[in-house]
């Protein structure tokens, strides 16, 4: 794992590289994200921040290598949160995604109290399943022709990270 990588809450000066990245092909397959992002509708995310929402950035030498978010559910599922995140097509299996998770880990535990940590992933996306599984989080089930991507219906899995008390 790389020292030079900062985690950081992602600023309204990124908006530039948090659109470049989710530009990149592979990225946006992770994710539910539509091709071609604009510029305008990033900045904006970014200047109007969700007072239950941290947006996190993973940056090294001014690059953004990833991004994470985490938000707080309310209601009678104020102790739940979900999460989601993207790394760089050029720079998977570098620790990235291990680095984003493990801040947003922190910040559910021992910051916001949240027993429960839920998120969807594709299934074919084996690496982020095998991360999630490393970092406590189980299966919860299927579901099925979640989102259109690529031309057709694809499957995601849910999982969740119980912390008992």
């Amino acid at each position: 794992m790389r020292d030079d990588i900062l985690i950081r809450a992602a600023r309204l000066d990124d908006a530039e590289g948090i659109c470049a990245l989710q530009s990149m092909p592979g990225y946006r397959h992770g994710t539910l994200r539509l091709p071609h992002p604009t510029l305008e509708s990033v900045r904006s995310r970014l200047s109007k921040p969700d007072p239950d929402q941290t947006l996190l950035v993973a940056e090294a030498g001014g690059l953004i290598l990833g991004n994470a978010g985490l938000r707080r559910l309310s209601g009678r599922r104020a102790h739940a949160g979900e999460i989601g995140m993207g790394v760089r097509d050029d720079r998977r299996g570098q620790g990235i995604g291990t680095r984003l998770l493990e801040a947003l880990l922190d910040l559910a535990d021992n910051w916001l109290d949240l027993r429960r940590l839920e998120l969807t992933v594709f299934t074919d996306n084996e690496a982020a399943i095998g991360l999630y599984r490393k970092a406590g989080f189980e299966e919860e089930g299927i579901l099925r022709d979640y989102a259109f991507r690529a031309g057709r219906h694809a499957d995601v899995l849910a999982m969740a990270r119980l912390r008992r008390p």
